[in-house]
C-alpha cells in the first residue's frame, strides 16, 4: 500500500477549517479575554397581587374573605412594559443610562460597551441587550436580570425598574377603580336631580292647593258626609213618627223639614267638595280652580308615585355607587417582590470560556455541514 498522497482538496479542508471554525474560536476567545468589559448583573424577581378583601356587609353575611391571588393579564402586562421603550426613557431620565453602559469604554469593547450620545432608539437597541426579563406564565412571577459595568449601577437600574412596574399598576389600578365608580356616580347624579324634581313638584302642589295631604283632607270630607246622612236619617224618622200623630201645619213638622232641608244641602255641598258634583263657584274648601278633592287626591297620588319610585331609584343608585367604591378599595392591585435588587460581588459577565465553547461547537458544526455538502456534490459529478 502507497503512502498516502496530500492532495489539492485536503488543503482546502484544512484551510476552510481555519477559516471557518479556528479563525472565528480564535478572534472570540481574543475579544473575551482581552477587549471584553466585565460585567455586573443585578437581579430583581416580583408580581402582581390582587389583595381581594371582604366589606362590611359581607362580614355581616358570613362570607368574609382574605387572599391575594396573582393577575396573568398584569404580569403579561409588565412583560412588555418592561421591554417598552416608555420605561427607557423613564430609567434614563433618572439615572442617565447612556453615562452609565459608556463605563465599557466603547473605544475598547465596541460590543458590549453603549456608543453615547446615540438616539433613543440606539438606547433602547441596547437595553433589551443589557436587560434580560423572564416569565413564568404557570405562577406569574417575572424575573429580571440587569447587566452594568458597575454592580452598583446595575443595582440602581434594577430598583429604577421595580419602581417604574410598581407606577404602573398603580395606575392601571385607579384607571380600574375610575372605570368602576364613574357610571355609578353619573347614575346616582341623575338620580339625585330625578328626586329634587319629584319633590318640588309635591312642594309646589302643596302651596297651590295649601293642602299638605289630600288623602287626610279626604277622609276628613267623607266622615262629615257620613255624620250627615246619619242626622239626615234621624230627621226623617222624627219627621214620620211627628206626622202619625200631628197635622202638616204644625209647627213641629214644619220645624223638623227645615231641618231636613238644611241637612241635605250641606250634604249636597260635601258631595261637590268630593267630587260628586262640578260648579266653578264651589263652596270654599275646593281647589284655587274649583278642583273637587278626588281630583286633588289623584293628581297627589300621581306625583306622590313619582317621589317614591324616585327615592328607589336614588337609593339603588346609591348602594350601587358605594358597592362600586368598595370593590374599588377591596380589589387593590400591588407589587410584591420575591427577589429584591441584588448587589453583585463578582463580575459574571462576559461568560469567556463557555461563549467561546458555543462559538467553536457552531463553528465546526458549519464547518462540517459545508464540508460534507461539497464532497457530495463532487461525488456526483
Amino acid at each position: 500500500m502507497g503512502a498516502a498522497v496530500v492532495r489539492g482538496r485536503h488543503w482546502g479542508v484544512a484551510l476552510s477549517f481555519a477559516l471557518l471554525v479556528a479563525l472565528p474560536t480564535g478572534v472570540t476567545g481574543w475579544y473575551l479575554w482581552d477587549r471584553a468589559a466585565p460585567r455586573f448583573a443585578s437581579e430583581v424577581g416580583f408580581s402582581v397581587r390582587t389583595e381581594d378583601m371582604s366589606s362590611a356587609s359581607d362580614l355581616l353575611g358570613g362570607l368574609a374573605a382574605l387572599g391575594a391571588t396573582s393577575s396573568s393579564k398584569d404580569t403579561d402586562i409588565l412583560y412588555r412594559f418592561i421591554q417598552s421603550r416608555e420605561i427607557v426613557a423613564a430609567v434614563d431620565a433618572r439615572l442617565d443610562l447612556r453615562a452609565l453602559w459608556a463605563k465599557g469604554d466603547p473605544g475598547r469593547d465596541p460590543i458590549f460597551a453603549y456608543h453615547p450620545p446615540g438616539t433613543i432608539e440606539d438606547l433602547h437597541d441596547h437595553w433589551n441587550r443589557m436587560v434580560s426579563v423572564y416569565l413564568d406564565s404557570a405562577t406569574g412571577l417575572l424575573d429580571v436580570q440587569v447587566q452594568a459595568f458597575d454592580p452598583r449601577d446595575a443595582q440602581a437600574i434594577a430598583d429604577a425598574i421595580y419602581e417604574e412596574s410598581q407606577a404602573l399598576i398603580n395606575r392601571l389600578s385607579d384607571i380600574a377603580v375610575d372605570d368602576t365608580t364613574r357610571f355609578a356616580r353619573d347614575e346616582l347624579d341623575e338620580a339625585l336631580e330625578r328626586l329634587k324634581i319629584a319633590r318640588e313638584a309635591v312642594t309646589r302642589f302643596r302651596n297651590e292647593t295649601q293642602i299638605v295631604d289630600p288623602a287626610t283632607a279626604l277622609q276628613g270630607q267623607m266622615g262629615l258626609l257620613n255624620e250627615l246622612e246619619g242626622q239626615l236619617a234621624q230627621a226623617l224618622i222624627e219627621l214620620d213618627l211627628l206626622r202619625d200623630s200631628a197635622s202638616e201645619d204644625d209647627p213641629r213638622v214644619e220645624q223638623i223639614q227645615a231641618r231636613v232641608g238644611v241637612i241635605e244641602a250641606r250634604m249636597a255641598e260635601e258631595r261637590q267638595k268630593l267630587g260628586l258634583g262640578r260648579d266653578s263657584d264651589a263652596a270654599p274648601g275646593l281647589g284655587p280652580s274649583g278642583e273637587a278633592f278626588a281630583d286633588l287626591v289623584g293628581e297627589y297620588e300621581r306625583l306622590a308615585v313619582d317621589q317614591e319610585f324616585a327615592e328607589r331609584t336614588y337609593l339603588a343608585a346609591l348602594a350601587a355607587y358605594d358597592s362600586a367604591l368598595a370593590e374599588g378599595r377591596r380589589q387593590s392591585r400591588y407589587l410584591a417582590a420575591h427577589v429584591q435588587p441584588t448587589l453583585a460581588e463578582r463580575a459574571e459577565y462576559p461568560q469567556r470560556w463557555s461563549t467561546t465553547l458555543l462559538t467553536l461547537l457552531f463553528a465546526a458544526l458549519s464547518w462540517m455541514v459545508l464540508t460534507l455538502g461539497a464532497y457530495a456534490l463532487k461525488d456526483r459529478r
